[in-house]
């Protein structure tokens, strides 16, 4: 357990780097939880910001998710006189989990973050690459339609955790991620659901396929 906690702090700590902040350093001093709507996220950096902003933002938070559940997860601590009590896919959603959790609330910025979606998506390449394929098509089909990329994102994190609950099982450390991260999301994008709900949420036009011509 000693061995278990250290990998999940250290992966909670590494989600926790923001890279909106980061790249706002970069860029003069820029902190986007200012503008917009105040979230720390990739799609407030492109709202406000731009697209290669944006892109910086978006590489970093996905590669948190990424390190968090290949390396940080597997990393060898001098601890070998202490038996693992979990198997190595639980650890990994595990890890993957704090990293994303560190990202909506991070502990060297205030527990003010971003909604998670960038590094669930890290997280999920790694713990169940083949799960990408359903989540990006109901993605890219939702936004397509309604223009909604709060929508977009609930819709396919849950998408994600039917899939996997077929393919891997009710059991499986894949589903139990997946299902864990869906609930989270969508209590991230509770703002957007209720904006959605009084009409006032932001839309993405130019993804639109239907919308109407000017």
């Amino acid at each position: 357990m000693i061995a278990i906690g250290i990998r999940c702090l250290l992966a909670y700590l590494l989600g926790s780097v923001l890279g909106s902040l980061i790249v706002g350093r970069v860029y003069g001093g820029v902190d986007i939880r200012t503008q917009g709507s105040g979230n720390a996220g990739g799609t407030n950096a492109l709202r406000t910001q731009g697209k290669v902003f944006a892109l910086w933002v978006m590489l970093i938070d996905v590669g948190k998710g990424v390190l968090a559940t290949s390396l940080v997860a597997h990393m060898p601590l001098p601890l070998h006189w202490v038996p693992e009590s979990l198997s190595p896919g639980w650890i990994t959603a595990l890890c993957g989990a704090l990293a994303i959790a560190g990202h909506v609330y991070p502990v060297f910025y205030g527990f003010k973050g971003g909604k998670g979606a960038a590094t669930y998506l890290g997280a999920l390449a790694v713990i169940a690459p083949l799960a990408l394929v359903p989540g990006l098509v109901i993605f890219v089909l939702t936004l397509m339609l309604t223009g909604y990329v709060g929508l977009s994102t609930v819709l396919s994190v849950w998408g994600v955790a039917i899939f996997l609950l077929m393919r891997c099982g009710p059991l499986s450390s894949q589903f139990a991620f997946g299902l864990a991260m869906a609930f989270f999301i969508l209590y991230t994008h509770r703002s957007n659901i209720a904006r959605l709900l009084d009409g006032s949420e932001n839309q993405f036009k130019r993804a639109m396929l239907l919308r109407k011509p000017k």
